[in-house]
């Protein structure tokens, strides 16, 4: 359907990042925006380099999402 409006998905990758896929806008901590398309990696562990956006750093540091609350 033209009009359907497309969904952002959102997946969580398993000791890794958040996975973000589609069209979306994000506004970082200096309240500067940015429209991202596409899948983009968003850091979870909090170690990233580069946030918001996953380094790798996850790997790194074993970071383990099975001690998250």
């Amino acid at each position: 359907m033209e009009n359907e409006e497309k969904l952002v998905s959102i997946t969580v990758v398993h000791n890794g990042p958040y996975i973000v896929d589609g069209k979306f806008k994000l506004i970082d901590k200096d309240n500067r925006e940015v429209v991202l398309n596409g899948k983009n990696a968003l850091c979870r562990c909090g170690h990233s380099h580069r946030k918001p956006y996953c380094d790798g750093t996850h790997a790194k540091i074993h970071f383990d999402d099975t001690a998250q609350l």
